[in-house]
């Protein structure tokens, strides 16, 4: 089966120095592969007519579709457009439509007057189609060359998502018609990625030519995703579900979610599930598993709040974390972990509470306590029990680990409470 590959090109300066971070191509990524297209290669390239024209030239030679976001705004350094009108042999005329979107933005939702770089928005190659740009004053562009499309959208993420979803996904259905691409991921957590490959060994050698599978290690777990595609939609689907099936029965005992979603997202269901409550006590983390919380609509039904205890201070006055325990245990300890569990509970009056305490680094650790040291406790008004974490990361990294641990540690208590006592205080 011939797959339809595509290349995704995104321009801009900002993106080859780490100034701004491409999620633009990760999210078309995920479009394109929704409706059955493969994305054989994602490039980076700067504000430079040279490495444009050439990245252009390759990406031709390799996929059927190419997508280009960046470079389409109002100053000097935006060379998207002219670029591909010469690249494309065409002139650039005014768009009468593309100038009527653009004026009435300014004057009447913006209350603001046109001026000439404004109108020049409206300046298009005329060997393209026009892609209506509904969020913005940047339109976006389509060209078709030799049965290949090349499509230029902003690179304004709100405004490519529009286009993407408007334009760019009906119209490549309708020009191609890419084979249909399946999907199953689960979760798993508390065994390796070489233990787990040797424990499904056997299934994977099995799988059906059509269909593979990917690891994607984490700290402490590993995604695991099936992947078919081909033309006869049904029978595929009906494969994979069957294929799907014998996996998680493969992974029962260490299985977390047999959905593609982060572990705050499984906790998040199971709190809305049981009609449950949960409050976080942070300290090293530092409202990053609040944030990771609120950041979904909905979150009001099963998070209460937090008490980001930073300072020693605030975990004595707010979480009565006794002066003793932090003078001879420390912040980042077991016993002062369990105090803020407990601190927190009284506070939020909530079901549950996740407290961390750690060492995030790049300083501030010890030969008894080196950086990346991390407390974590999780109860409610019954029981509570801790685990220690050792994260090697950098500062960020161990964070996230955290966070993600953290959940991980409240949703086995959640499953299991009432039945486990290890490590109960």
């Amino acid at each position: 089966m011939e797959l339809l590959r595509a290349s995704i090109i995104t321009i801009g300066d900002e993106l080859l120095i780490g100034q701004v971070i491409d999620t633009n191509s990760a999210w078309m990524a995920q479009q394109l592969n929704l409706v059955g297209i493969t994305v054989s290669r994602r490039v980076a390239v700067g504000d430079e007519w040279n490495a444009i024209w050439s990245t252009l030239d390759e990406e031709l030679e390799k996929s059927d579709i190419i997508l280009l976001t960046g470079g389409l705004g109002p100053t000097a350094d935006d060379i998207t457009k002219p670029l591909l009108c010469e690249y494309f042999g065409g002139k650039l005329v005014s768009d009468p439509k593309v100038l009527a979107h653009v004026t009435y933005l300014f004057e009447k939702v913006l209350k603001r007057p046109m001026i000439e770089r404004n109108i020049r928005q409206a300046d298009v190659p005329d060997v393209c189609t026009v892609l209506h740009n509904r969020n913005g004053t940047a339109p976006g562009m389509w060209f078709e060359k030799n049965n290949k499309i090349v499509a230029s959208l902003p690179g304004v993420p709100h405004e490519m998502k529009g286009l993407m979803s408007d334009e760019v996904i009906p119209r490549l259905l309708q020009h191609f018609q890419p084979p249909v691409i399946v999907h199953r991921t689960l979760l798993t957590a508390g065994i390796g990625e070489s233990f787990l490959a040797e424990r499904i060994n056997a299934f994977e050698t099995s799988l059906p030519a059509f269909i593979k599978l990917a690891y994607l290690p984490n700290y402490g777990m590993v995604r695991l995703r099936l992947s078919a595609s081909g033309y006869d939609k049904e029978t595929i689907e009906k494969i994979m579900e069957e294929q799907f099936t014998l996996l998680q029965e493969q992974v029962a005992d260490v299985l977390v979610t047999n959905k593609d979603e982060s572990m705050d997202q499984v906790v998040a269901r199971m709190l809305l599930d049981r009609r449950e409550t949960l409050g976080t006590a942070e300290s090293c983390t530092g409202g990053y598993i609040a944030q990771l919380l609120t950041s979904v609509a909905g979150s009001s039904r099963y998070y209460l709040g937090s008490i980001i205890s930073y300072d020693n201070q605030v975990k004595k006055h707010l979480l009565d974390v006794p002066d003793s325990t932090l003078e001879s245990e420390g912040a980042v300890s077991e016993a002062t972990v369990i105090q803020m569990v407990k601190g927190a509970l009284a506070a939020l009056k909530t079901d549950y509470v996740i407290a961390t305490s750690g060492i995030m680094g790049p300083d501030g650790g010890s030969s008894r306590k080196p950086v990346g040291t991390v407390w974590v406790a999780v109860g409610n008004q019954d029981e509570i029990i801790t685990q220690q974490f050792h994260f090697r990361f950098d500062r960020r990294r161990n964070i996230e680990l955290t966070a993600t641990n953290a959940f991980n540690l409240l949703r086995k208590f959640i499953i299991s409470r009432g039945t486990e006592k290890t490590n109960s205080h």
